[in-house]
């Protein structure tokens, strides 16, 4: 069993702060990122940043579908720490500058893989596959912070 990471990132026209802000707000904004891989979504708690408990149902593959109960907190500033209650996943969004009015933003999932030949497909295709997903949302975070900021 070995530990493993997908990570990917992106640059966002936007202030971090403005970023930030979007991705932390589990009520409006976040639902509206979500590729078609998340289903059942649903703020229990919070709904803006630290202390926030959301739940959705993952699907990475069509066999694989993972029930995600994630607990948020905000460690430092521009970063957002979602821990699954339900597995070892845990989820570090991090928002920084990166020049006059854009920000670089980068998510890492990392998990408890499984072992054996499992393992190795896992760690093998895992990241390629939540990269894809992730790469998605941020995509549609990119849009929707660009549409905040023209209106």
């Amino acid at each position: 069993m070995g530990q493993v990471e997908a990570t990917t990132e992106r640059i966002v026209a936007g202030k971090p702060e403005d970023v930030f802000d979007a991705l932390a707000d589990y009520r409006e904004t976040r639902p509206r990122l979500l590729p078609h891989h998340f289903s059942e979504y649903e703020v229990r708690e919070g709904g803006d940043g630290e202390g926030t408990v959301v739940h959705w149902k993952l699907q990475a593959t069509s066999k694989r579908v993972r029930d995600c109960l994630l607990e948020v907190s905000e460690p430092t500033d521009g970063q957002l720490v979602e821990k699954d209650r339900n597995s070892s996943m845990v989820t570090t969004w991090t928002v920084t500058p990166a020049g006059e009015g854009r920000s670089r933003v980068v998510v890492t999932s990392v998990w408890n893989g499984a072992g054996g030949i499992g393992g190795f497909f896992e760690r093998t295709f895992a990241p390629k596959g939540l990269g894809r997903i992730y790469d998605e949302l941020l995509e549609k975070l990119a849009a929707e912070v660009a549409a905040q900021g023209s209106e």
